[in-house]
């Protein structure tokens, strides 16, 4: 049994060996964009790391030396266009990763419509403005990799989503279509779908998060996926393959699990 996944072809060209690849990740500052930074740093590679909080990109800089750090907000697309622009002008980009997100737990009854567009804009419009900011250049060298991060939360409707689990749902199925425009290109796709990892956007939760994992499991679960080609990057297993199972129960099934375990 354990021989048949490796008889399937990876659906990426696997990134083992990290020396002398640039990298830049959008959303680097905390948590799992950091984390995996840091990881990619101990692998050899050279990490633009990007994100609104300068002080804290500087604090990475200072630890990971050959590292840079280039202030950012997603949101604000001129920004990054000039950001893609500097960091393209020193050479090509071998792996882009789009880790910039808010989240606050919201439902129906509460809707708060500014804070829903607020996570629109930083989890999902941010993403187009690096994928439109990077992507001409990757199609002309015809090689690199776009990697999102998502989340199991986009898998279906969930309590107190209402905000977020929208924007990381259109990631989900964004990084689907980008796989089959760009892989037959030369161009790798990832979507990294956590579970609970313990971050500033977690911090603030009032309810028992399962398999909560800390952000430098995630790094490492992140890059082992990228070292196998994987497309969908999804953990800890022991709780995301119970989220994937609930794709395909029938809706009145869903509701009513829903409804018993909230």
């Amino acid at each position: 049994m354990k021989l048949f996944p490796t008889l399937l072809p990876a659906l990426n060209r696997p990134m083992k060996d990290w020396h002398g690849k640039t990298v830049w990740i959008v959303g680097a500052s905390s948590g799992i964009g950091e984390a995996t930074a840091a990881a990619l740093h101990a692998l050899g590679a050279r990490v633009i790391v990007s994100a609104r909080q300068a002080k804290a990109l500087d604090a990475f800089v200072q630890r990971c030396p050959g590292s840079q750090a280039l202030a950012l907000d997603a949101t604000y697309r001129p920004a990054v266009q000039l950001a893609a622009a500097q960091l393209l002008a020193q050479g090509p980009l071998d792996c882009v990763m789009y880790c910039a997100g808010h989240y606050s737990a919201m439902r129906a009854d509460a809707l708060d419509l500014p804070d829903m567009l607020r996570h629109l804009e930083v989890n999902y419009i941010g993403a187009l403005h690096v994928l439109d900011a990077v992507l001409p250049t990757l199609l002309a060298r015809g090689a690199g990799h776009f990697s999102l991060v998502g989340s199991v939360a986009g898998y279906r409707g969930l309590p107190q989503s209402l905000a977020y689990g929208p924007t990381k749902a259109a990631l989900i199925n964004l990084a689907e279509t980008l796989y089959l425009d760009l892989r037959p290109k030369g161009i790798g796709v990832s979507l990294i779908n956590p579970g609970f990892v313990q971050t500033p956007l977690t911090a603030g939760n009032d309810f028992s998060m399962p398999a909560l994992l800390t952000p430098t499991q995630a790094a490492s679960a992140i890059v082992q996926g990228w070292a196998r080609g994987a497309f969908e990057i999804h953990f800890p297993k022991r709780f995301t393959l119970w989220m994937q199972a609930l794709r395909i129960l029938p809706d009145r099934a869903f509701f009513f699990l829903m409804r018993r375990v909230t």
